[in-house]
């Protein structure tokens, strides 16, 4: 009885595993810009992107809060610690979230009414442009307008361009007081002018969010 249980114990194991990788939603990275990137993903961990070259995720379905990067100027170690100008996490193979300023990917997968969730945000400020897309036909959202070049005095940061929460930390920008706290302001006007279909403050959600089918595959391309 003992062995026979045990054996049934792996094998659910086995079978959990199985279904969890099949089930398993892959992002497609690659790097177009004329520079390396060093992308990062939460969870996911990094990889060094040269100009051409892709890097291929498997996220777990039922994953929420992820997102997914672009580092620049970085510089590692042989053991993968480090420090980049804008996205850094201190380590080539991020543990958690990167530092502003970063253009994001962000989703949540098999979500209520078997809904995936995606959205690029600028929250986190802006550092390379982005292309964030289902595989099959469902959504594209790009982020390419020249956000550093054009960044306003006091959002400018080395290497790209700061959201104002993130400089000035209020409610007004953070919307920390909670939902309805908080609207549009001329700097957060400033990103949505330029990139209309992401993320520029907080409670963006109406015109920012997006869904597909779980089950969708995804590609995430840098300059694209």
């Amino acid at each position: 009885m003992k062995i026979t249980k045990n054996i049934s114990v792996l094998a659910l194991v086995f079978l959990t595993s199985y279904i969890a990788f099949t089930n398993a939603a892959t992002f497609d990275i690659t790097n177009r810009c004329s520079y390396t990137v060093w992308a990062a993903a939460s969870p996911g961990g990094g990889r060094r992107l040269d100009r051409g070259q892709s890097w291929s995720l498997n996220v777990a379905p039922g994953t929420v809060q992820a997102r997914i990067w672009g580092r620049t100027n970085c510089n590692f170690n042989a053991n993968g610690q480090g420090q980049c100008q804008t996205g850094d996490c201190g380590r080539l193979e991020c543990q958690g979230y990167g530092r502003a300023p970063n253009t994001l990917a962000e989703f949540a997968l098999n979500q209520p009414n078997n809904l995936d969730y995606i959205d690029i945000s600028n929250v986190d400020g802006f550092n390379i442009p982005m292309e964030f897309s289902s595989i099959t036909p469902c959504r594209v959202i790009r982020c390419t307008a020249p956000i550093v070049e054009q960044c306003p005095a006091q959002l400018r940061a080395p290497g790209g361009c700061n959201n104002p929460c993130t400089v000035f930390n209020t409610n007004q920008y953070c919307c920390t007081n909670g939902p309805g706290s908080c609207g549009p302001t001329d700097l957060s006007r400033f990103f949505k002018e330029r990139c209309p279909d992401a993320y520029s403050y907080p409670q963006d959600d109406p015109t920012s969010l997006f869904t597909c089918p779980s089950g969708t595959n995804y590609r995430v391309v840098f300059c694209p």
